[in-house]
């Protein structure tokens, strides 16, 4: 059991690249606590409500583009490139009873008609696991990481935060449950695996840009495969998931519907017309989110539907 706390040596801040060198090496099979903290100046412009650790990250860490404080990288021993990595969510921790939701000009999914600059601090109560609206709602919370993810190919060079793309990263998938097992492919050896985002609620498509952002702290094991995998998908407790990222939502739709064509084939012995023909009348396609350059799709399969498991 490995623990990795935030601070100035352990996060990266708004960016991925296969350059930035691990802070901690762990084997397959081992079990890590991993501690997040989200936002900064200029989402959460009222810093007394930061923890300490929080406040020396945007004291001390230069942020690059995105806005996403993430613990890490994390490499594990023996993973190389062609390898796939399974995340296994084992329990997610609310840190702090607040969190943070922007409203930027030129952004989210109703840009036309949102167009000023609006912040708020939302109020968390832990112990009823319902976030306070100021409006009058008390709204049941569902935490999630928003970004789990490895280190991009090489060639990338540095990246935004922002995009979700092949390693993973900021998927904002709210079906990532505790129970969730994630698998992404393997790009640099050691994988370098990095979490942050963390989500109290979030509905899908994160329509006007966040969620409720917060700190999060998770449980995670690790567990290398060597099977090559092109793009992420994961297993929740009801359903087998794969996903799509594109600008344009209908090529998203099309990318995500592929893999799990794909990955019925794998588990089956199915056809490719017959996967085609039960997703039509067995899979869910769901707006994972809007807002980050890369809209996604998450093509849903209940587990108990298939004959044969991985």
């Amino acid at each position: 059991m490995h623990v990795l706390n935030p601070s100035p040596k352990t996060v990266h801040w708004g960016c991925f690249d296969a350059a930035i060198p691990a802070v901690l090496t762990i084997r397959s099979g081992d079990q890590i606590e991993i501690d997040t903290v989200s936002g900064g100046p200029r989402e959460v412009t009222d810093l007394t409500i930061f923890r300490p650790d929080h406040l020396k990250i945007v004291q001390q860490v230069e942020q690059f583009q995105g806005p996403h404080i993430l613990t890490g990288p994390i490499a594990i021993e023996g993973a190389l490139p062609g390898d796939t990595l399974e995340i296994k969510i084992l329990d997610i921790q609310l840190t702090v009873d607040w969190g943070w939701n922007i409203i930027r000009p030129l952004r989210g999914a109703l840009p036309e008609d949102f167009s000023v600059l609006s912040q708020r601090i939302i109020p968390i109560d832990r112990a009823k696991m319902v976030a306070n609206l100021p409006w009058g709602v008390d709204l049941p919370l569902q935490p999630f990481f928003g970004i789990i993810g490895v280190a991009p190919p090489p060639e990338y060079g540095r990246v935004s935060s922002v995009e979700p793309r092949e390693y993973g990263g900021n998927i904002d998938n709210k079906e990532f449950c505790v129970g969730t097992s994630l698998f992404l492919p393997i790009f640099v050896p050691g994988g370098n695996l990095s979490v942050g985002d963390g989500h109290a609620v979030q509905g899908d498509g994160e329509v006007c840009l966040t969620a409720l952002e917060t700190c999060l702290k998770g449980r995670f094991e690790v567990i290398l495969h060597q099977k090559k995998l092109n793009f992420p998908r994961a297993i929740t407790p009801t359903h087998y998931i794969s996903m799509g990222f594109d600008v344009d939502l209908d090529l998203a739709a099309k990318q995500a519907l592929r893999n799990m064509i794909k990955w019925l084939q794998e588990m089956t012995t199915w056809t490719a017309e017959e996967a085609y023909v039960f997703c039509s009348l067995a899979c869910d396609l769901r707006v994972t989110q809007l807002v980050d350059g890369n809209k996604g799709i998450h093509a849903m399969v209940k587990r108990s539907l298939i004959p044969e498991q991985l």
